[in-house]
């Protein structure tokens, strides 16, 4: 009897184990069907509120609807900016067309044409006042002086040439003379000045002209927000450095704005502001809250991760594939914790700008566009959850890999091209003068863009040069669209074909998968023999549809 005592509470505590054991296992089998359904099914299963797809939705509203009213703003800044350098150039350019030749303003070819050119510019601006119809004047110091205007040339030391002769003889050496102009000595500056206008342009090597501006954007005020105060930096530069008997002339502005500091305002402008003050600080809100939600997340999804793990070690002795791991790891929750940060930089920019402490619209335009770029690619990751739209974004994840290491390949061919063709055409054609603008054309080329043009435009004098480039863009074009495109459309149809089987005939299973299935054909692996089990896996097995009979869907 004692014996049998003893079977019996040995039985019983081996079944109590086995009764742990099988609990532990279903539970963390739910948990993980609970954490890779979609907002929906989460909904269905447990009545828990999809708080953070709401957040994501109204996050997007609002975010985009901020990007929208600073895009606004942001033009009505960067057309003053446009225009008042078109006013400029008209207003101090002798006989500006309107439009820029080549790279420069305008360009002079006589020694008159220069001193014409040189003394416009100062006799308008000693009228500026009389005839800008701009609220723009000059500049003032501290003390309340107006800012003259400097004007300074470099030549050379020392110079003579014979060109007749076939002589010369230069000091390399640069020297610089310069000097002011006042506004309020109009009448004065050209006699009191005479010999630094003695140009000796065999030594010239520019002139530049330098004077400071302010300026009052008044056209905010139609858009119900307070104008700014601007102070425009302008050079005019008389460019000799070529020597070749064209004297180029530009006009570069920069133009920083602040707040004014003696402003009154009548109407809905100051009220506005506020208004949209407050709809900023509810945006940083919603990033927060979007942010904190979302790092949640990764902290259970990590936590999870190592119950399945431990699970996995102690009850098969077996480590966790990659596809698994990465089943857990979301990055579309990194990418959306990144767009809330950038959202959240952008907001406080804005805000600081409204209220007129920051002038960094381009700045505050980066962190809010990319924010919202960000915001927008990840509405895909909730298209995932639809069938038909989860073949093209899991064609995508598929190719993206592979298309990525023949871009490298052909990058390098892509490379080639372009340094090859700046060095030889760069001469001859203005689509190779640098490598930036022949990189931009062979992609035109590539897209099928403008490639009568360009072979049209290669100036014919050097024929070795015109023959070569025949046999440059000949083999680039032939290379590129009949090889290279090619190549690159079959690696994505071939992506697009295997998913398609895929979910037709069924996707590789991971030990991830099996386990939901409550399948248990695990083999053993004995200790120190840890292989990877599934390194022949195709990538595919971590982004692929479990069968509607366990309703889970399972998108990384």
């Amino acid at each position: 009897m004692e014996l049998l005592a003893r079977y019996l509470d040995r039985s019983d505590s081996v079944s109590s184990i086995m009764t742990q054991d099988i609990i532990k296992e279903e539970s963390l089998r739910d948990d993980l069907r609970y954490y890779f359904m979609s907002p929906c099914e989460k909904y269905r299963a447990r009545r828990q509120i999809p708080w953070k797809l709401g957040v994501q939705i109204l996050k997007i509203i609002m975010i985009t609807t901020q990007l929208i009213l600073f895009g606004l703003n942001n033009q009505l800044v960067v057309s003053y900016k446009e225009e008042n350098t078109i006013a400029l150039k008209n207003l101090f350019l002798k006989d500006y067309s309107g439009v820029d030749e080549d790279d420069y303003s305008i360009a002079v070819y006589t020694q008159q044409g220069v001193y014409d050119s040189l003394f416009h510019v100062l006799d308008q601006y000693s009228q500026l006042g009389r005839l800008s119809v701009g609220p723009i004047s000059y500049a003032e110091n501290e003390d309340g002086s107006l800012l003259p205007l400097v004007v300074c040339k470099h030549y050379y030391k020392r110079g003579s040439i014979q060109p007749s002769d076939e002589a010369y003889d230069i000091d390399a050496q640069l020297e610089e003379a310069c000097m002011t102009h006042d506004p309020k000595t109009a009448n004065q500056w050209k006699a009191e000045n005479s010999s630094f206008f003695d140009l000796d342009f065999y030594r010239l090597v520019d002139i530049k002209i330098t004077f400071q501006l302010k300026g009052i954007n008044l056209q905010t005020v139609r858009s119900r927000e307070l104008p700014d105060c601007y102070s425009f930096y302008v050079t005019i530069t008389f460019d000799n450095q070529c020597h070749s008997g064209k004297v180029k002339m530009y006009l570069d502005m920069d133009a920083l704005s602040s707040a004014c500091r003696d402003w009154k305002i009548s109407g809905t402008a100051q009220k506005n502001t506020h208004y949209l003050l407050v709809f900023d600080g509810f945006v940083i809100l919603v990033c927060l809250t979007s942010a904190v939600l979302c790092t949640r997340s990764i902290i259970l999804a990590v936590r999870l991760l190592q119950r399945f793990a431990r699970f996995f070690h102690e009850n098969y002795n077996r480590k966790v594939c990659e596809d698994d791991q990465r089943e857990f790891l979301n990055g579309w929750y990194l990418l959306i914790i990144i767009s809330d940060l950038l959202a959240i930089v952008g907001s406080i920019l804005k805000m600081e700008i409204q209220a007129k402490s920051l002038t960094s619209y381009d700045v505050c335009s980066i962190f809010l566009g990319t924010s919202t770029l960000m915001v927008w690619v990840g509405v895909i990751r909730y298209l995932g959850y639809f069938q038909k739209y989860n073949v093209l974004i899991l064609t995508m994840k598929a190719a993206f890999p592979k298309v990525l290491r023949f871009c490298c390949c052909a990058g390098m061919i892509y490379l080639g091209y372009t340094f090859c063709g700046w060095i030889v055409l760069g001469p001859y054609h203005e689509k190779f003068e640098g490598l930036s603008r022949v990189a931009e054309c062979l992609f035109s080329l590539v897209n099928g863009d403008d490639m009568f043009t360009t072979f049209a435009q290669l100036k014919d004098k050097n024929i070795l040069v015109w023959l070569f480039s025949r046999a440059y863009l000949y083999s680039f074009i032939s290379l590129f669209i009949y090889m290279v495109l090619s190549l690159f459309i079959a690696l994505i149809t071939d992506a697009y074909e295997t998913i398609k089987n895929y979910q037709k005939d069924g996707f590789p299973l991971t030990d991830l998968h099996k386990f939901l299935r409550e399948q248990r054909d695990f083999p053993f692996v004995e200790e120190g023999s840890q292989a990877d089990t599934y390194v022949g896996f195709s990538t595919f097995c971590c982004c692929k549809r479990v069968p509607e009979s366990d309703d889970v869907i399972l998108i990384s």
